[in-house]
């Protein structure tokens, strides 16, 4: 089946929260309660949360739209960061966030995640930023990696509240071309 990446439309909001139900746990360490992602996908990840995200003009959410069904998103925003640990971390301004950055488990391994990425940095790049960053879970290696062979580096620390528990994120952040 072929897929195409696009920017989310509003009629996506729902689908995207279905994905975002699906791939989400799998970013969040092994000790991670099955209430605090719940909690989590419920306040940040709803299909209210998307509609949202989408009618925000510092939101740019691209998709792997496969046949009509979402196999992956990238949710990007352009706005000067605030938490203090990452203000102090990046090097390259301005900066564009990636928030998120998710393919469904049955299209790992499979290329689409690097398409969503190259096609996310020419978004970052398009919306004016001269780099980019995203935090990521401090034991979530597979990730790490992926980053770092999409040519991100650790520059700091973070943290991240997830449900009632305060997890460790790593601050990733590159240039953009």
């Amino acid at each position: 089946m072929t897929s195409s990446i696009r920017k989310a439309a509003a009629d996506d909001a729902g689908a995207l929260a279905g994905l975002a139900a699906v791939t989400f746990p799998l970013a969040c360490p092994p000790s991670a309660s099955l209430d605090d992602i719940a909690a989590h996908l419920e306040n940040k990840l709803s299909e209210r949360h998307f509609r949202e995200y989408l009618a925000d003009p510092d939101t740019t959410i691209l998709v792997i739209d496969g046949g009509g069904r979402l196999r992956g998103y990238s949710l990007l925003v352009n706005r000067p960061a605030v938490d203090p640990d990452v203000v102090s971390a990046l090097g390259i301004l301005p900066s564009v966030e990636l928030s998120k950055c998710y393919v469904h488990p049955a299209h790992h391994g499979l290329g689409a995640a690097a398409e969503l990425m190259q096609a996310s940095l020419r978004a970052a790049a398009e919306a004016g930023g001269r780099g980019i960053w995203l935090g990521v879970n401090s034991q979530n290696a597979r990730a790490i990696r992926f980053y770092e062979k999409s040519g991100f580096r650790k520059v700091g620390t973070k943290s991240f509240s997830l449900g009632s528990t305060v997890e460790h994120d790593f601050v990733l952040e590159r240039a953009l071309p």
